[in-house]
């Protein structure tokens, strides 16, 4: 982007939706946003009373857009801010904002290049975050178990300290409960965590000597608690590039309590690895800021799920919480009580190598540097208050282990939910998102390998892209005879067919109808297999536009942002360059694998869900197999987290696993360049994809193929 002085407009880039444009200069925030469709609250008539409107102005050089963001590029503060802002005198405070960072988008005007962040609570259509967990059997063994421990009050004749007498009593209750079974633990083999330590004297008193204990991985207590409980809680994180889902689980029944999700706040500082891993290194306090946002966003997240499951617990009753309350504790009857933050006990927690860096406030600086280091590969434990989150300060963080420099722990959490080594076929695992990571192999050997795909498959770098939220268009298809497209749009049912009824719902493209959309362009033959515009069929939508040929999915009237929004060829390009990188990432492990297709392919991630499989085979975007043999699972990464808090055992099996894995990294292939451009082409400039040779039946090999294939 460049900065424009004839004409005064200026760059805005609106995070996290990815919506950016040249404004004209004097414009609100606020109006420039609605104008990029992107709704930002406000109830006070843009009067700047209500504080609906906040935003952040982010400051820096941001290279991924080339743009230097300053609060100097906006007008300064008006009297209707000061006076906002001073009746609230620890908003900023409680939010950990400096004056100047926050500003009310009604008030605040352009004058210059900037990069806005729009809280969650300011965003008028909230994101549709697709990372729900799925349904799964999996056998609880949890790493926290509880204990009723009945004990004698000190006396003069017996003034044994409270750690010790805790202790003694803890080993007679395991034996109790756990009769039978080898090598159970001695009173003497446990400790006791610190902060535990503190309070568990006044418990003890206050319990009259009758508590519940909760050990972690049966060796160190970690809560001691009045009376006798019987669950435990704990909470599953998948950490990505663009979204954070969390699942607090029951660990005693594994029942998801609750399950959250929200954009990751890092976004703001670069779409993809590289840029944050850059904004690490060019600014001084960039890896405090990034390992900040996620913690707090962490934060936010299980004091939703907290409240979420607590809203069950209501409206299902809770039992024997009346007769604590009544003082009816003769008999030991648990505790049926609501959630605390400070009951969640354990966290697992997975993501990419660089999001799992980020979140330990480890330098990512040498994973983008080669030969790609990470600073530690097995799995960490981690006390929760040594990362600043806020569940019980003993409870545990338990991170997967990562595999190779940009292969994370959310691969080694999606190896755990698929188990591709157990199986005697050859399975094709792939996480596609921002970076996408893939698994090859079966029970005797697994390749892997991850490459940058760049956002536009979530909607960045096109020109109406947008994620998945109200008013974005999620289904694409377009009539072969007609060249009219018809698509459904998130928050409105069915597809669109009457003209008025979509009228003022459209406001842009998200990730899955963007495959749709580009691969419908070329089964109809608007676009060519190298992706070039037809430009001399009839049909209105077929135009020169201001970059160049585009196709319009939808007119200005059906819109909500008073424009066309159509596919254009930089858009094509854009998908071209993405869905190659990941084509050949796919097609090097299986070469090196000795295959040419695998037996089955597994997408997996919030946006792999939503993919149709025959139109992402038929832009190239995965290999040619048996269509029947491709399967969305869902956030398998999530499912990963979740299986390892529940199962311990599953830890130790994918540390076993993950050192295993034979890891190849595609830069060091001297064959990549060649491949890469033959996989450009739709679907492939070279290779037959004969599952799906029906919907191209007059497709012929491209001439230009023999120059990239190598001998």
């Amino acid at each position: 982007m460049v900065h424009n002085i004839m004409t005064n407009k200026h760059n805005i880039i609106l995070q996290p939706s990815g919506r950016r444009g040249q404004v004209e200069e004097g414009q609100s925030i606020r109006s420039a946003a609605r104008d990029l469709g992107v709704e930002i609250e406000s109830i006070c008539a843009e009067n700047g009373t209500c504080g609906k409107c906040m935003v952040l102005i982010e400051e820096g050089r941001f290279e991924k857009y080339n743009i230097d963001s300053r609060r100097e590029n906006v007008s300064p503060i008006t009297p209707a801010e000061t006076a906002y802002f001073e009746r609230r005198p620890n908003l900023l405070k409680s939010k950990g904002w400096k004056v100047g960072q926050v500003r009310l988008s009604c008030q605040c005007k352009i004058q210059g290049d900037v990069l806005i962040n729009v809280p969650e609570e300011s965003r008028g259509n909230k994101q549709i975050i697709r990372k729900s967990a799925t349904q799964r059997e999996i056998e609880i063994k949890p790493s926290i178990r509880k204990y009723l421990v009945l004990m004698e009050p000190p006396n003069l004749e017996r003034p044994i300290a409270d750690w010790e007498r805790l202790a003694k009593g803890l080993g007679t209750s395991i034996s109790l409960v756990r009769s039978g079974e080898e090598n159970l633990p001695q009173w003497s083999d446990f400790t006791v965590d610190y902060a535990c330590m503190r309070t568990m004297s006044a418990t003890l008193r206050e319990a009259k000597w009758k508590v519940t204990v909760s050990v972690w991985q049966d060796k160190e207590v970690v809560q001691v608690q009045a009376g006798y409980h019987e669950d435990s809680y704990g909470a599953a994180v998948d950490i990505g590039s663009t979204t954070v889902a969390l699942y607090l689980c029951n660990l005693r029944t594994g029942e998801i309590l609750a399950a959250e999700s929200e954009m990751n706040p890092q976004i703001v500082y670069g779409e993809d690895v590289m840029s944050r891993i850059q904004y690490t290194i060019e600014h001084k306090d960039g890896l405090e800021k990034l390992h900040r946002a996620i913690i707090a966003t962490l934060n936010k997240l299980l004091k939703q799920a907290v409240k979420t499951a607590n809203k069950k617990i209501n409206e299902n009753g809770s039992g024997s919480q009346q007769d604590r309350e009544n003082g009816n504790d003769s008999a030991i009857e648990p505790v049926n009580e609501h959630v605390k933050v400070e009951d969640i006990l354990e966290m697992v927690l997975v993501g990419n190598s660089t999001m799992h860096h980020l979140l330990l406030n480890l330098s990512p600086k040498d994973l983008g540097l080669a030969p790609f280091v990470p600073v530690i590969h097995k799995s960490v434990d981690v006390k929760a208050r040594e990362l600043g989150l806020q569940i019980n300060p003993s409870g545990n963080i338990h991170i997967l282990p990562t595999i190779a420099s940009f292969v994370g722990a959310d691969t080694s959490a999606m190896i755990i939910a698929e188990e591709p080594h157990k199986q005697d076929e050859n399975w094709l695992l792939i996480d596609v998102g921002t970076n996408a990571e893939l698994v090859l192999g079966n029970r005797n050997r697994l390749l892997c390998t991850s490459t940058p795909t760049g956002p536009a498959l979530e909607g960045a770098h096109v020109e109406y892209g947008m994620r998945a939220a109200p008013g974005a268009i999620e289904r694409i298809e377009i009539d072969e005879k007609t060249l009219e497209p018809r698509y459904k749009v998130i928050g409105v049912d069915g597809w669109h067919s009457d003209h008025t009824r979509f009228k003022g719902h459209v406001k842009g493209i998200c990730g899955s109808a963007i495959i749709d959309g580009v691969a419908e362009l070329f089964r109809t033959g608007i676009v060519d297999s190298r992706g070039k515009f037809q430009t001399k069929l009839e049909s209105n939508r077929i135009r020169l536009g201001a970059s160049g040929w585009e196709y319009i999915i939808a007119w200005e009237d059906e819109t909500s942002i008073g424009r066309d929004i159509p596919m254009t060829q930089q858009d094509v390009r854009q998908i071209q360059l993405a869905k190659a990188a990941l084509f050949v990432a796919a097609r090097t492990l299986l070469k090196r694998f000795g295959l040419q297709s695998p037996d089955k392919i597994i997408l997996a991630g919030g946006f792999g869900s939503y993919i149709d499989k025959e139109k992402a085979m038929l832009i190239g975007l995965i290999p040619d197999c048996e269509l029947d043999h491709v399967f969305a699972v869902g956030n398998a990464a999530g499912d990963g987290a979740r299986i390892a808090l529940l199962n311990v055992e599953k830890r130790n099996e994918i540390g076993l696993i993950t050192r295993k894995v034979e890891r190849f990294e595609l830069p060091t292939d001297p064959e990549f360049q060649n491949q890469f451009m033959l996989a450009t082409s739709f679907p492939h400039m070279s290779e037959p994809f004969t599952h799906i040779a029906h919907l191209i039946p007059n497709r012929t090999i491209d001439a230009l193929a023999k120059k990239f294939v190598t001998k």
